[in-house]
């Protein structure tokens, strides 16, 4: 069989990478030395005309089962990692037979929630990954996707505005179903609680966790979490007929927790003046889809709230209430948007993705008016932000030598 490669690859050098040697053999000039968490397969990170991918050597079966996974789950806008091909028909230069590839696009500004925790985490950092992670197995769970392997080596986590993103980067073991069954969600939490345990010990051992951080409290607090996130997603809730506050009320508590409701399924108890509602939970998005309709700017959901909420302070503003909202997200882009990530020198833009940029310029503007005792302005508080916060940020996206 000869070598092919499936699937939607951007980059036509993907084929001429050394595919005739086995994956842990790859000459060094092909890599990318970045943080990942244990596999049971090799994989390693290319870099080709300025993008790295993740691949990783498997079985054909899986690597094309996998494929199909992560491509349906981000049809739904399921927060993975995006696939990019299969190549299969690998021999070596013997003519012997070698596994298959799966090549993923590596997930920019993002590391493995393993890495993560090796380091020196704060109590609020700590807290905030930890939601993170329950709202992705919610989101996976509420998509009918059984994980069968959450672990610490198989979850990203990327900032988002002030929070934190998880995302799915193994999908080996996962199974897609119209609906997940309760014994389903049940052993995957259980199965995600073993697993996570697991490698906070391993951690623990190599004295590569924080003498703060007891390993069983954190397993135990993701499977909490994410008990009580789908409580409050799923659950009935019986109220009086006069009493619709109440579900106002948990309607918000929903958004706030990142999810909208599509639609409230009301049927009236037998015999009662009451009634009870089950809202029909969906993934947020909405704020994604508008600014990227408006914009083309393709941010995480939060920092989309945040941007859009200047971009409709700006319509107020500027006296445009009245004018179509694509013009005025086109002068919004133009005359703040861009300025703003365009007055931080280049060699610092690195550092953060501009959305995330652009959202800690406007926290940094609010509290230096706060001390001010009155507004700023946007080009004094990104002044001030380059100079007394970002020059001692790290870089978050993965640092790529110069060939």
């Amino acid at each position: 069989m000869p070598l092919q490669l499936t699937g939607t690859p951007s980059d036509p050098d993907l084929i001429r990478l050394p595919w005739d040697v086995p994956l842990e053999e790859w000459p060094s000039h092909h890599l990318v030395s970045l943080p990942r968490g244990i596999s049971r397969h090799v994989v390693r990170f290319a870099r080709l005309s300025g993008k790295v991918y993740a691949i990783k050597e498997i079985s054909e079966y899986y690597a094309k089962r996998e494929y199909r996974l992560l491509w349906d789950l981000g049809r739904m806008d399921t927060p993975s990692v995006e696939p990019v091909a299969v190549v299969t028909g690998r021999t070596d230069a013997n003519g012997e037979p070698l596994d298959s590839a799966l090549i993923t696009q590596h997930l920019q500004f993002s590391l493995p929630y393993r890495a993560v925790m090796s380091g020196t985490v704060r109590p609020e950092t700590l807290n905030r990954l930890l939601d993170a992670l329950a709202v992705l197995l919610v989101r996976l769970h509420l998509t009918g996707f059984y994980w069968g392997d959450c672990s610490l080596s198989n979850v990203l986590f990327r900032r988002d505005a002030g929070s934190f993103a998880a995302y799915l980067v193994d999908a080996e073991t996962g199974e897609l179903h119209p609906m997940i069954s309760e014994g389903q969600r049940l052993h995957d939490i259980d199965l995600a609680h073993t697993n996570i345990f697991g490698e906070m010990l391993d951690l623990q051992a190599g004295d590569m966790l924080h003498s703060s951080i007891d390993p069983e409290e954190v397993a135990d607090s993701v499977c909490a979490r994410y008990h009580g996130l789908w409580g409050e997603l799923t659950s009935d809730e019986i109220i009086e007929e006069v009493d619709w506050h109440i579900i106002d009320q948990r309607i918000r508590r929903l958004n706030d927790l990142g999810f909208d409701v599509a639609e409230m399924m009301v049927r009236r108890k037998a015999g009662t003046g009451r009634l009870i509602v089950r809202p029909k939970v969906v993934d947020a998005g909405h704020h994604q889809r508008r600014l990227l309709r408006l914009t083309g700017l393709d941010v995480e959901e939060n920092q989309a709230r945040r941007l859009l909420n200047d971009l409709d302070s700006f319509r107020v503003s500027q006296g445009l209430r009245h004018e179509d909202e694509a013009i005025v997200a086109h002068r919004w882009l133009a005359e703040v948007f861009q300025p703003t990530i365009d007055a931080v020198p280049a060699e610092m833009r690195r550092k953060l993705e501009p959305a995330q940029i652009f959202h800690e310029v406007l926290d940094h503007r609010w509290f230096t008016s706060e001390a001010a005792g009155h507004d700023v302005g946007l080009p004094a508080a990104v002044e001030s932000y380059v100079k007394n916060v970002l020059i001692y940020k790290p870089d978050e996206k993965a640092l790529i030598p110069d060939e």
